[in-house]
């Protein structure tokens, strides 16, 4: 679950219904999918659907809302993926006819990290739901969410309070009391250094918050892990030489990052370099990006190792809805990057709800569900997931950076997955918050959620 993408920052844009990709119904193109994605049938399409049934749905329009964090000043271009994916969905939903005819009109936000709660309240005067978005202090958000009950979809939750939060699916889950330990697994059973494991933190409250679970993670297999104190700048500025002296102290042998890739964290691995600090570092999806290859100058971030749920883009010639992703996105130009998939699946997961919906289309319709979906993997983007528990995969791959690409190292053979068993995390790690015995956080919880009727 994730943060990152280094392009174009930008003010606020797409607050008009229409906007980010919601235009005039166009015509498929011919080499993007149609009927299907992947071996999902597509949810996309014409139909006779009517009545304004909730906010944001008319006879012809379903409005909602997504987005990401690409104005941040530290990080230039945040998540902007995730935007940039949305947009094509809609796009390319549109181009086969909407959702059972309803035209789709996307609102397109820039949280810019500290502005979750605005976006939320701007959200919650206009959209049917927010869907396929990634905020990295999304709990800001959480109060206005659940007082306009508004259902969400996103591509991402860092907090345990929107990761466990009421009215609240998702493609890929990451609920605070069960983790994936695929990674870890696999970078144990490859590279027995990873015993020791050094994290490479920063002072981003977003990132710090994230990481706090891969602490989990790497004690749930047996290693020892520690942070050696140390914190990166996320704006730039260390001594990195003295940070790297500090990690040589703490006598870790391996490093592991939740920290976005930016040019703080490569300016780390640079004074690694020239201090000697001749350590593996694994990682996950968010270092899955082509701006970590364009920094492989002089191998600096060569070998990086990037755990993932999700299929590698070098993996469409063997898995269709790869290849079906990457010809959508393709088709507006957007940014590439893991974590547009992760808005895809979610977007994916959406509409195939609204449209069994129908002309019934309502926030409790969605809720009800989103909530039988146990399944899915999103036509073959990921690995399986349990949307409708709100249940994390427990399978994954690891890539490494090799040169100007990324190659599957194991499982080796290219489209398969290794499977670890399911871990349950103790309350002591579900970050300060109560959960009710429908494993919902209490903090934020008001009497009047939707909840599943059925």
């Amino acid at each position: 679950m994730l943060l990152l993408a280094p392009a174009c920052s930008s003010d606020r844009e797409g607050s008009d219904p229409g906007e980010g990709g919601g235009g005039e119904t166009t015509a498929a193109a011919a080499d993007l999918p149609t009927d299907t994605f992947g071996d999902l049938e597509s949810p996309c399409g014409e139909g006779d659907a009517k009545g304004s049934t909730d906010q944001g749905v008319t006879d012809d329009s379903i409005t909602i809302g997504y987005g990401d964090d690409k104005g941040y000043p530290a990080t230039p271009g945040l998540n902007q993926e995730m935007g940039d994916a949305m947009d094509a969905f809609i796009e390319w939903c549109n181009g086969l006819g909407g959702i059972n005819g309803r035209e789709l009109k996307g609102n397109r936000y820039d949280a810019a990290i500290f502005e979750s709660a605005q976006v939320m309240k701007e959200s919650c005067a206009q959209d049917f739901m927010m869907v396929g978005h990634g905020f990295g202090l999304d709990e800001n958000a959480e109060p206005e969410r659940i007082k306009c009950n508004m259902p969400t979809v996103p591509g991402f939750t860092i907090s345990p309070a929107a990761s466990m939060g009421p009215m609240h699916y998702q493609g890929i889950p990451g609920p605070v009391d069960g983790f994936n330990v695929s990674t870890q697994e696999i970078l144990l059973d490859l590279y027995p250094e990873f015993a020791k494991v050094g994290m490479v933190n920063s002072d981003s409250p977003a990132v710090d918050q994230g990481l706090q679970r891969y602490f989990d993670n790497w004690e749930g297999v047996g290693s020892d892990v520690t942070d050696c104190g140390i914190r990166l700048k996320s704006a730039g500025g260390d001594n990195y030489r003295a940070i790297i002296q500090k990690y040589k102290e703490c006598g870790v042998t391996t490093l592991f990052t939740f920290t976005p890739p930016s040019p703080p964290i490569y300016s780390f691995l640079e004074a690694a370099k020239v201090e000697g600090l001749d350590l593996i570092m694994g990682s996950e999806a968010t270092w899955y990006l082509d701006a970590v290859l364009d920094a492989n100058v002089g191998e600096l971030t060569e070998g990086v190792k990037v755990g993932m749920q999700f299929q590698p883009f070098e993996n469409a010639d063997v898995i269709p809805a790869v290849a079906d992703y990457i010809s959508i996105l393709d088709a507006t130009g957007g940014v590439q990057g893991l974590l547009g998939m992760q808005s895809a699946s979610s977007f994916l997961l959406w509409a195939q709800v609204a449209k069994d919906c129908g002309s019934e289309l309502t926030r409790q319709c969605m809720v009800d569900g989103l909530s039988q979906v146990t399944a899915w993997t999103a036509g073959g983007l990921h690995a399986e997931s349990n949307p409708g528990d709100n249940r994390t995969p427990v399978c994954g791959l690891l890539t490494e950076v090799r040169g100007d690409a990324y190659e599957q190292i194991f499982p080796e053979e290219k489209g398969e997955f290794f499977c670890a068993e399911e871990r349950k995390a103790p309350a002591s790690a579900w970050g300060g918050i109560e959960l009710t015995e429908d494993r919902i956080a209490t903090k934020y919880l008001t009497d009047d959620v939707l909840t599943p009727s059925r």
